[in-house]
C-alpha cells in the first residue's frame, strides 16, 4: 500500500457509541478485554468477540443473568465502548508478535484473556462474524486452553468460505486510495438507505448497535486491514482449522446478505461431528439480534475439572 494512501487512512477516527459498563477494563496489546460485575456468585463465564465494525456491546443483552460472568473481547485498534471504569494495562498480557487489525493478533488478545480471567470452571467463547474466525484461529493457536470450553460461532467467518456476492461486487472497485472517501459517503448516508438490504430487519437494538458502523475503529487503516485479512483468512485457512474445536454450535442464518450461507454450510459441515449446526429461521446476519431464541442454552457448557483462575 501506497505511504499517502496509509497516511489518509490513519486519521483517527472518533468514537460514536459507549455504553455505561460496570467492572474492570484491562488493554490487551492494542485491544482490550472488560470483565463486567456480576451481582451473585458466578456459575458461568461467557468471553464475547465481536465481529467487523461491531463492538463488544453486541453481548451485553445476550447474557444477562446475574450469576454470569461476561468477559468481553475489543479486538486492536477499536475502540473500548464503555462510560465509567478507568481502564488500566494487564498485568498479565505478554507481547503480541502478529500485525495488528488482524485475525491472529486478535486470537492472541483473546487467549490470554481465556488464560487469565474467568472464575468460574464453566466457560463459553461466542463469536459473531469476524469474531467466529478469531475464535478457530485461537483454538488453532491453545488447543489446549479450549478442551474444555463451548464454542459458539455465530454467522461465522469460516475457512474456505467466501463473501455474499452483493458484498465482494461492492467492494472489489475500491482501491485503497478510495477508501477514506468510501467511508465518508457512507457515514454521511443514513443507515436506514442500506440497512435493510445488510442487516434485515431493524430492530430498536440493532438500530443501536448498527448506527455508527465505521465510528467504531480508531483509525480507516483498521477496516481496509480488517477486510483484506477476513479474505485472506478465509482462502488461506485449512478445514483441518476444526479439529480442536471440542465442544460448539455453528448457528447458521436462514438469510445472510453479509456472508455466503452456502459456503459457510459447507464449511462447517467439516466440523466433528459432535459440534452442532443449527440452521436458524434468523432472517439476517445478525442472528442473536433478530432473536435470543437461538443462543444456546448455558446448560451445554461442560463443566470443566478445575477453575482457570
Amino acid at each position: 500500500m501506497k505511504a499517502t494512501h496509509i497516511r489518509k487512512l490513519l486519521r483517527p477516527i472518533d468514537p460514536a457509541y459507549s455504553e455505561m459498563f460496570s467492572g474492570r477494563v484491562y488493554t490487551v496489546g492494542k485491544g482490550a478485554a472488560s470483565v463486567r460485575k456480576h451481582s451473585a456468585k458466578a456459575r458461568n463465564t461467557v468471553i464475547g468477540v465481536h465481529g467487523f465494525l461491531e463492538n463488544h456491546a453486541y453481548y451485553t443483552q445476550t447474557y444477562q443473568a446475574p450469576d454470569t460472568e461476561l468477559i468481553l473481547i475489543t479486538c486492536s485498534n477499536y475502540h473500548v465502548p464503555v462510560s465509567g471504569p478507568t481502564v488500566e494495562e494487564a498485568p498479565w498480557q505478554r507481547p503480541i508478535k502478529h500485525l495488528e487489525a488482524t485475525i491472529e493478533y486478535d486470537a492472541c488478545i483473546l487467549n490470554q484473556a481465556l488464560e487469565n480471567l474467568p472464575t468460574t470452571n464453566r466457560v463459553r467463547v461466542h463469536g459473531h462474524s469476524r469474531g467466529g474466525a478469531v475464535i478457530l484461529q485461537a483454538i488453532s493457536q491453545r488447543p489446549d486452553l479450549f478442551r474444555e470450553v463451548d464454542v459458539v460461532l455465530e454467522a461465522p467467518v469460516l475457512p474456505q468460505a467466501r463473501l455474499h456476492p452483493l458484498v465482494t461486487a461492492l467492494l472489489e472497485p475500491v482501491s485503497h486510495g478510495m477508501w477514506p472517501w468510501v467511508i465518508r459517503l457512507i457515514n454521511s448516508a443514513p443507515s436506514t438507505a442500506y440497512g435493510q438490504t445488510f442487516f434485515g430487519k431493524v430492530t430498536p437494538r440493532k438500530q443501536q448497535l448498527l448506527d455508527k458502523l465505521f465510528s467504531t475503529t480508531r483509525d480507516h487503516l483498521t477496516i481496509v486491514r480488517n477486510i483484506e485479512n477476513i479474505l485472506d483468512w478465509m482462502e488461506k485457512t485449512p478445514l483441518d482449522v476444526y479439529q480442536h474445536m471440542a465442544h460448539g454450535t455453528i448457528l447458521i442464518p436462514k438469510v445472510d446478505r453479509i456472508l455466503c450461507r452456502d459456503w459457510m454450510l459447507r464449511s462447517a459441515e467439516n466440523s466433528k461431528n459432535h459440534i452442532r449446526i443449527v440452521e436458524t429461521g434468523a432472517t439476517s446476519h445478525f442472528v442473536t439480534l433478530d432473536s435470543l431464541e437461538w443462543v444456546p442454552s448455558l446448560d451445554l457448557v461442560p463443566e470443566a475439572m478445575t477453575a482457570s483462575a
